[in-house]
């Protein structure tokens, strides 16, 4: 992009505040304070400031300014300019930005420069073209140009974006750089953006509300004084401009500095005397420069050098000259001739003398008035002699779509070619809005009888992330269109069971596909629909078949040898069945081998991911933690690699925590289950990904001590108050029984219990190592119904005993043990303490542990509890095994003793006690105790190695 020259006027007016917070915030940008300079050895920052105002207030001439400051500060200068005729071109602002400072560069520089995120921002940016495979997410787009400008920031520190016009920026970039925005402060980079607050859209209201340096947000602009005008008057005309003269000329602008300058130019250009006799004159000449006086001026300057103003209206900015010339049907000589007038009449500004340089108009209002001007029919007309001439002009059909989407439609073969061209080539950029647009006005055109149902299959894909309902819509549409076109027809069908799928509906997923089935004329294209129908009826939790679907999906997949991949997808949906299910371990993991084969992609083109992830749940059902993490580090990186990091990247994080919590590593777990709920509220709430974040954490709270927490995250995000119809594991409704029993709430809990048996056990779920709704539901009704509880526990050992996983026999034996007679505790917590140490399920160990410490009255055990507890990060459940050590008199050697520091007054009152001062107060000393792993008797010595360690 060819930097625009920055015109000067010698001096601003009013303006010396805002300049002075400009100052402020480059001094800082420098690390200097103000008045000190550059290298004072303050800590650099960066900032954000807004400056607001309607038009021509003199917001462009104000960041000219700051433009001007920042460069001579030596400061890097990252600069754009919205434009009204340029919104539905996705990321043009994003561009501007930062294309000038990579472009030129080869491509082996340019993928040294972005390293992973090549792929994912250098469509978005016009340096390269899409790369074959799924496009990236909108949220890992945003989150890659994060990344570059971040990158820029650094490397070329100190930075100055200098956003104009930021209400007329494509909505791509501009809720980019508003979710950006916050980010400056912690950077060397100062952002400031100007814009007229009536037309800021909703998604950049960040601009309106961050606290600024000046204490309020945004700056606005106020319109001059008559001081100012005067004084703005006398520098255009001369020092002779009397009073009178320049109050009327204040009078007329009403103090706008666009309209003030415009018209101290007009007075000079005329000759006009600066008198008061001539001050009457001034308001038909402020007249001229506004609206329909404007427009007057402007159709005198002759019929070509209107149709090329009118060229260059609907152009926008940075106009080519030759383009403009194309478009208004003129000559070189007469194009030249045209920019002459025009530039004499202050309607475009001087820059772009030069054959190859972009013309500007003098001030928006022009443009926005002259565009406005256009008759309706020739409006349209030149938009369309637009589109064609930028193409032939080489700048893509992207360029030339949006000046078609201001065109009528007239059954043009062409216009469905290149609006198509541009929504795929949007689509594929991370701008799926843009191509819906484009293609929603391509089906208006409208394409021929036989390209409507592409047209409508294209536009539902553009509309999957941002419009379920009419993508379900556009989708049936295009099945109901006559075509002869099989992969065409699979495609759209596949597409509409997933977007039903993705919306809660997932049986309307599957009678999508069965109604296709027997219609599909091809071997492998039938069994291809029908492993898309076993996968969503695997995720419908009120499936109303499930045992007669999982013996045609065991029939099916035990004959296929996985030779692709639409085999393999069906044998790991088979291995999932068999897992739910409760089949013996060693036939789930027989399957889940055969369908992960060879490498097998988690971010599919036209696949989901879903059944990779199950084939590695698989194993961690089965007590191959490790196996299971290798493959989610695979599927993680993949995403990552392909952009997708919004609820893909969410899933994958979720999913790794719950395997590290059933490993027993619990710290671990909680972050990435906060890592992975964060991603899922940038999706947003009650999405199926929300589901899986909530009760992931929730349920890893627990197991940390901190019930209280979990149901306070439950209430925050309306965990419980309805469930959703797909399958989510850990069980949703599961979970917040678990959460009612923290909380003492037994009734309650056994009746959500009782809806997860009469949800699951239908459809044969019954496998405990997955859902151990009985377990609880035994520890629910135990007070009431102890027999009931144990037959729901003897029931949960035999599942488990025949699934085979040591971890889920061993969690069944333990709460088996917790409902059974007390004579039957020991042997059945003996054998759970002896599966569990040979299992990777360390908090599971730890559970059972105490439990059997606590029914033997066995400090070594007890001790053995607390120190595994402690590996695993239980605090809950160390704290009470310690408590339980001390109170059987028993001392914790420094291995099993909390490491936590005491406060000044919990040493104080330690010392005092070690001395025999019976005025302690008991719980206090318990606690101390408890964190010095000693008792009483004990405190003495344990003080004195505390306070050696702590010296």
């Amino acid at each position: 992009m060819t930097e625009r020259p920055i015109r000067i006027r010698r001096k601003m007016f009013e303006r010396e505040a805002e300049l002075a917070i400009v100052d402020e915030a480059l001094d800082q940008l420098h690390g200097a304070a103000p008045g000190e300079g550059p290298g004072s050895g303050r800590r650099a920052g960066g900032t954000l400031l807004a400056f607001s105002g309607p038009a021509g207030l003199g917001k462009t001439t104000l960041l000219t300014e700051v433009r001007r400051r920042a460069l001579a500060r030596d400061c890097t200068l990252l600069a754009a300019r919205g434009g009204e005729q340029e919104q539905s071109q996705p990321f043009h602002v994003a561009r501007q930005l930062i294309q000038p400072h990579l472009a030129g560069r080869s491509e082996e520089e340019l993928r040294a420069a972005l390293g992973s995120w090549y792929a994912i921002v250098g469509p978005a940016l016009g340096l390269c073209a899409p790369e074959q495979g799924a496009p990236p997410d909108p949220q890992g787009l945003r989150d890659g140009l994060d990344w570059v400008l971040t990158h820029l920031a650094v490397q070329r520190a100190p930075v100055a974006l200098v956003l104009d016009d930021a209400h007329w920026a494509d909505p791509e970039s501009l809720s980019w750089l508003a979710a950006f925005a916050p980010r400056a402060e912690h950077l060397p980079l100062l952002l400031v953006v100007a814009y007229r607050p009536e037309e800021l859209p909703s998604h950049a209201e960040a601009f309106r509300t961050l606290p600024g340096r000046a204490g309020h947000r945004p700056l606005a602009l106020a319109p001059l004084t008559e001081a100012a005008v005067s004084g703005l008057v006398r520098e255009a005309v001369g020092d002779h401009a009397d009073d009178a003269f320049c109050r009327e000329a204040w009078a007329v602008t009403t103090g706008n500095p666009f309209e003030a300058v415009e018209l101290s130019a007009r007075v000079r250009d005329k000759g006009l005397d600066p008198t008061s006799a001539s001050a009457p004159l001034l308001r038909d000449l402020a007249a001229a420069q506004r609206g329909s006086g404007l427009v007057a001026r402007f159709e005198r300057l002759g019929p070509s050098t209107v149709r090329f103003g009118w060229a260059c209206a609907v152009l926008g900015t940075e106009i080519p000259r030759e383009l403009a010339a194309r478009v208004a049907g003129l000559g070189s000589e007469e194009a030249a001739d045209a920019t002459a007038r025009l530039r004499e009449a202050r309607i475009l500004s001087g820059a772009g003398e030069e054959d190859d340089a972009g013309l500007e108009f003098v001030h928006p209002l022009i443009a926005t008035a002259l565009y406005r001007a256009i008759p309706d029919a020739l409006r349209v007309a030149l938009h369309g002699q637009a589109a064609v001439a930028v193409v032939d002009a080489g700048l893509g059909s992207s360029a030339a779509a949006r000046h078609l989407l201001e065109t009528h439609p007239e059954n043009d073969p062409w216009v469905v070619r290149t609006l198509r061209e541009a929504a795929a080539e949007n689509l594929r950029a991370g701008a799926p809005e843009a191509a819906r647009r484009q293609l929603a006005r391509a089906l208006r055109e409208p394409p021929d009888f036989g390209e409507r149902a592409a047209v409508l299959y294209e536009l539902g894909c553009a509309s999957l992330l941002t419009e379920p309902a009419n993508t379900v819509n556009h989708l049936r549409a295009a099945l109901a269109e006559p075509f002869d076109d099989p992969a065409l027809r699979q495609g759209i069908v596949i597409r509409l069971a997933q977007v039903l799928a993705h919306s809660d509906r997932l049986a309307d997923a599957s009678d999508a596909l069965a109604r296709e089935i027997p219609y599909t004329r091809d071997v492998r294209a039938r069994l291809r629909l029908q492993s898309e129908q076993f996968m969503w009826d695997a995720f419908d939790a009120f499936e109303g078949d499930s045992p007669a679907r999982s013996r045609r999906l065991a029939r099916l997949a035990d004959r296929l040898t996985g030779r692709d991949l639409t085999e393999r997808y069906v044998i790991g949906l088979r291995a999932w069945d068999a897992c739910l299910r409760g089949e013996p371990v060693d036939v789930v993991l027989h399957h889940a081998v055969r369908a992960l084969g060879t490498e097998f992609s988690w971010a599919h083109e036209d696949r989901g991911f879903e059944v990779p992830v199950l084939a590695a749940m698989v194993h961690m059902y089965a007590d191959r933690p490790g196996r299971a993490e290798e493959l989610f580090e695979a599927g993680t990186a993949e995403f990552e690699r392909q952009g997708w990091r919004g609820a893909h990247l969410s899933f994958a994080y979720s999913l790794r925590a719950y395997i590290r919590y059933r490993r027993g590593r619990l710290a671990d777990a909680e972050e990435l289950a906060r890592a992975g709920l964060r991603l899922a509220e940038r999706v947003g709430r009650g999405t199926p990904v929300h589901w899986y974040a909530i009760a992931i954490l929730a349920t890893t709270l627990l197991a940390r001590g901190r019930a209280d927490e979990a149901w306070e995250l439950a209430r925050e995000h309306a965990f419980g108050e309805s469930f959703p119809a797909a399958v989510v594991f850990p069980d949703a409704q599961t979970v917040y029984a678990e959460l009612l029993l923290s909380r003492g709430q037994t009734k309650a809990a056994a009746a959500e219990l009782e809806a997860v048996d009469r949800r699951l056990s239908p459809r044969g779920i019954r496998n405990p190592s997955w859902c151990p709704w009985q377990l609880h539901l035994a520890r629910a009704v135990a007070a009431q119904e102890p027999a009931r509880a144990r037959e729901l526990a003897e029931d949960a050992v035999r599942r488990a005993r025949a699934f085979g996983a040591p971890s889920g026999i061993g969690q069944a034996l333990r709460v088996a043990a917790q409902v059974a007679p007390p004579a039957e505790r020991p042997a059945l917590l003996t054998e759970a303490v002896s599966l569990l140490s040979e299992s990777p399920a360390g908090y599971e160990l730890a559970l059972a542990l105490a439990a059997l410490g606590t029914e033997l009255r066995d400090t070594a055990l007890l001790t053995r509890a607390a120190v595994t507890a402690r590996e695993c990060g239980a605090d809950g459940l160390e704290r009470g095994a310690v408590d339980a050590v001390l109170a059987l008199g028993g001392t914790l050697p420094c291995a099993a003793a909390p490491e936590r520091a005491l406060t000044e007054e919990e040493a104080a009152l330690a010392r005092r006690a070690a001395e025999g001062d019976p005025a302690v107060p008991g719980p206090v000393l318990s606690a101390v105790c408890r964190k010095l792993g000693t008792d009483r008797a004990g405190l003495r010595e344990a003080l004195e190695v505390y306070a050696r360690s702590s010296r």
